[in-house]
């Protein structure tokens, strides 16, 4: 039995959701045209290329014979079980770091110790470090799964041919737009590191003088502002891991619908 896929939402993203929710954007208004809104990213170039892989000049190539087609060409159960191990360990390494064997380099979380005083911009580079890492990790990572998966597509029927070449035209096309989007993410990221501290900073100027039992409190948990922001942020890495896995999923989704079932 063949294990069913998320269906990919773009406009309702894990990663929107969680941005969104802890004010860190705008509720997103009403979509609009998709179509229109691709035409407004892409540049003369790039509009070129598009249209030659949606309406290619010359006759379309004959089948290619079904030995030549099933040569290295998975079943649809094997690729889902590739991509959950590729996403299971970038999803440990976000949450625990990466396991020993998985290939992966190994990012763990800064410390939650700061020296006082502490000065915004010096206390949040290292966490900048940690989200930059992640991000490029994940791209890296991602970019070679999906690959991977455009490669089984295309020892497949004609109509998945067509896909892994319009997937790859759109990956080309739109992984540096993602790139500066994704990229504004760690700012917000500072710019909440930021407002945390500043009102840490006014509650210690304002806490009671040492020796009262609300002081004693305090000091048991000198870094309590900053650990919600360090789980933030690993909740935000899982999110852009479900964005950045979406073109993956909706290629494996059509695999399953395309590729005939071993009996």
């Amino acid at each position: 039995m063949t294990r069913a896929l998320p269906r990919t939402h773009f406009n309702s993203s894990r990663l929107t959701r969680f941005l969104t929710e802890n004010a860190m954007i705008d509720a997103a208004p009403v979509a609009d045209d998709v179509g229109q809104k691709l035409g407004d990213w892409l540049n003369f170039r790039q509009a070129i290329a598009l249209h030659g892989v949606l309406n290619p000049d010359q006759q379309p190539a004959a089948p290619q014979p079904a030995y030549l087609r099933r040569a290295g060409l998975m079943t649809a159960e094997a690729l889902t079980r590739h991509v959950d191990k590729v996403r299971a360990q970038l999803e440990q390494s976000i949450a625990q770091g990466a396991s020993s064997g998985s290939g992966l380099t190994r990012i763990d979380m800064p410390s939650a110790e700061l020296d006082e005083p502490i000065e915004p911009k010096t206390a949040y580079e290292p966490y900048r470090r940690f989200y930059a890492a992640h991000q490029r990790q994940m791209e890296v990572s991602l970019q070679t799964l999906r690959s991977q998966v455009r490669g089984q597509l295309s020892k497949g029927a004609p109509s998945l041919q067509q896909l892994a070449s319009l997937d790859a035209a759109f990956e080309n096309i739109l992984s540096e737009r993602e790139a500066v989007l994704l990229g504004k993410v760690a700012k917000l990221h500072e710019k909440r590191f930021a407002q945390a501290l500043k009102q840490h900073i006014k509650k210690q100027a304002e806490a009671p003088t040492e020796g009262s039992d609300a002081a004693s409190a305090s000091a048991l948990s000198p870094m309590a502002w900053l650990l919600p922001l360090r789980q933030a942020m690993r909740t935000a890495l899982l999110a852009e891991l479900d964005t950045r896995l979406q073109p993956v999923l909706g290629l494996v989704e059509a695999f399953h619908q395309y590729t005939p079932q071993e009996q």
